[in-house]
């Protein structure tokens, strides 16, 4: 199926490569299952679901629908669909009655984060969130040590403006280490970020 962009750029996903589950007994954690951020997440939100701790979903994209095939009468394929507007951030929710909205982002750069991962719209977003006093950050998984880190949207929006004054155009590993979060994996949940949301809520 051939999937577009608003300004009609073709959309092209690119392949997930699969490793085998590992458990390390030395380590006493479930390391790399080939799973990919989106992967961990939704199955983190689901244990939390299902154990009444929060209600976090990932947000669906709309599309529109532009060719369809009928190759018989009981089945019909989309050839071609247009996402039909930006999208804002990829998970949102509720926790403790606060508002919860938050992006996931994968990198395969070890020593920073490109801000080029991040568009005009979704920054917009976040600071109307946290405007209206939601709650707002980014999990950020660096691909190569497979580490996961909660960023603050207030920290990633200053590093964004940096940029837009001709600072870098990307946060140090550093940076992150010394403004985020440190999310150690787990088997369930997978990516425990709710832990870390206690810690700068109170």
């Amino acid at each position: 199926m051939i999937m577009n962009y608003p300004n009609g750029k073709k959309f092209i996903k690119q392949e997930q490569k699969i490793n085998l589950s590992i458990y390390s007994k030395d380590r006493g954690i479930y390391s790399n299952r080939g799973m990919t951020l989106e992967e961990d997440l939704n199955e983190t939100n689901e244990y939390y679901r299902e154990k009444n701790i929060a209600v976090i979903h990932k947000k669906p994209t709309p599309i529109q629908i532009v060719h369809v095939d009928y190759p018989k009468r009981s089945a019909a394929v989309i050839k071609e669909a247009y996402f039909k507007l930006a999208s804002t951030t990829d998970y949102n929710g509720v926790y403790k009655g606060r508002y919860i909205d938050f992006e996931a982002k994968e990198t395969k750069n070890s020593t920073s984060f490109p801000l080029k991962n991040f568009h005009e719209h979704q920054i917009s977003h976040m600071e109307q969130v946290l405007k209206h006093g939601g709650i707002c950050f980014v999990i950020i998984r660096f691909s190569i040590y497979d580490e996961i880190y909660l960023l603050e949207a207030k920290h990633l929006l200053s590093y964004w403006d940096r940029m837009k004054n001709g600072g870098r155009k990307s946060i140090t590993k550093e940076e992150i280490k010394q403004n985020g979060y440190f999310i150690p994996l787990g088997y369930q949940p997978r990516i425990d970020y709710i832990k870390i949301i206690d810690n700068f809520i109170g």
